[in-house]
């Protein structure tokens, strides 16, 4: 029997590494970035936190994907990581609401570049009888500093200073810059051009990519749970008396990190619309507990929950784009579910925001919602399945 060629290169691990220090870096930041636009006097702004981020990362993914096809993979990377280095070295000096608010929607545009080209670039290197396995690895780096960085944010504010905990986060975003100067170019040489300004110029072509139109919807229903969760759980916390407001989002990613090391291979195996239908399933129900949480407890199995849900579908949701996709135009169909994705947290965010208005007997609305369209995503794949299996019996 012949053993299968590793797919664990060198360029992925360096993939993988940088991956963990981006998201570390963006993630460090969101427990305590509602009380700091509160001690401005932007309380009743929270919801634009999260909707401001999202909004320009979902208007940079036609960009980035028409960039990672045409001038490269690793050059849209880097320029993801700079801008996080930047603008994190920046909330320090930013003591208005308005302007801390100009800043989360220019932060916004490292997320709408970085991880449309890594996605690329995974699929490069990947066979695709191997895909989900691999975006599962490399979302458990991905989920990793997504889950120590909430915790190391409240930590060195416990013991230092928000300022401190800003820098760092400047620092993590500029040594994910430094790995990526080591990593090939995975982009042919016949598809690369050398930048001009022309490559900004944007038709619907290059928005969208109709063959990913299920992995585009699906993660637009699924992303506005994430929206509603990540703008309300910081106030459900102290609501419940716990102190470190990044142990939601420690727990939640610790769960989702067990998903990705022991079932990554799962979507290879079964089918990506079965995996899905699990997961929206696993999310609409932790919605559901999360409307009602009142105490800690319920408040950890939210997290479990949530953290089982993201760790199945966003593997799955970027494996499943690829499939779908032409291999001329990865970059595009990458960023169409991105898209979905950023305008999913985006209006999730906004409208958790709007509804809540800092009255915690008004949450329940939200996450009702989030669960409904959870749902709507189960009956969607149910149906995709079924016209998925028509066609193979007619074949």
């Amino acid at each position: 029997m012949t053993k299968k060629a590793s797919i664990y290169t060198y360029q992925f691990w360096l993939l993988c590494l940088s991956n963990f220090l981006f998201t570390a870096s963006f993630q460090m930041m969101i427990p305590e970035l509602p009380d700091y636009l509160g001690s401005m006097g932007g309380k009743e702004y929270i919801g634009y936190i999260i909707a401001l981020f999202t909004l320009t990362a979902g208007f940079a993914r036609p960009f980035s994907g028409k960039l990672t096809d045409t001038i490269g993979r690793v050059p849209i990377m880097a320029l993801g990581s700079i801008v996080c280095f930047v603008c994190s070295g920046l909330y320090p000096f930013m003591h208005t609401v308005m302007g801390f608010l100009f800043l989360r929607f220019i932060h916004g545009f490292s997320t709408g570049t970085k991880p449309t080209a890594t996605s690329a670039y995974v699929a490069d290197i990947i066979p695709e009888d191997r895909r989900g396995e691999a975006q599962g690895m490399l979302g458990i780096f991905t989920a990793t500093g997504m889950s120590i960085g909430p915790t190391i944010g409240s930590y060195l504010v416990v013991i230092s200073s928000l300022k401190v905990m800003f820098f760092t986060s400047s620092v993590f975003a500029l040594l994910s810059i430094l790995i990526l100067i080591s990593m090939k170019e995975t982009l042919p040489k016949e598809h690369k051009q050398p930048f001009s300004f022309k490559l900004l110029k944007i038709g619907w072509d290059d928005v969208f990519e109709p063959r990913v139109f299920a992995a585009f919807l699906v993660c637009l229903l699924l992303s506005f749970g994430s929206g509603v969760t990540i703008t309300l759980v910081p106030d459900q916390t102290k609501f419940v008396g716990i102190s470190n407001k990044g142990l939601f989002f420690t727990i939640y990613t610790i769960s989702s990190l067990v998903i990705r090391m022991f079932f990554s291979k799962s979507s290879d195996k079964y089918g990506r619309i079965p995996v899905l239908m699990i997961s929206s399933v696993i999310l609409g129900v932790s919605m559901v507990i999360c409307a009602f949480t009142n105490s800690l407890w319920l408040l950890v199995v939210v997290a479990i929950l949530f953290g089982f849900s993201n760790g199945f579908n966003m593997p799955t949701l970027m494996a499943w784009t690829v499939d779908l996709s032409d291999e001329n135009y990865r970059g595009r169909a990458v960023a169409t579910t991105y898209i979905a994705l950023e305008a999913g947290i985006g209006f999730g965010a906004l409208f958790a925001g709007f509804i809540y208005q800092g009255n915690m007997e008004n949450i329940i609305i939200p996450y009702i919602l989030a669960a409904v369209l959870s749902f709507g995503a189960f009956i969607y794949l149910f149906y995709q399945q079924k016209n998925h299996r028509q066609v193979l019996n007619q074949a």
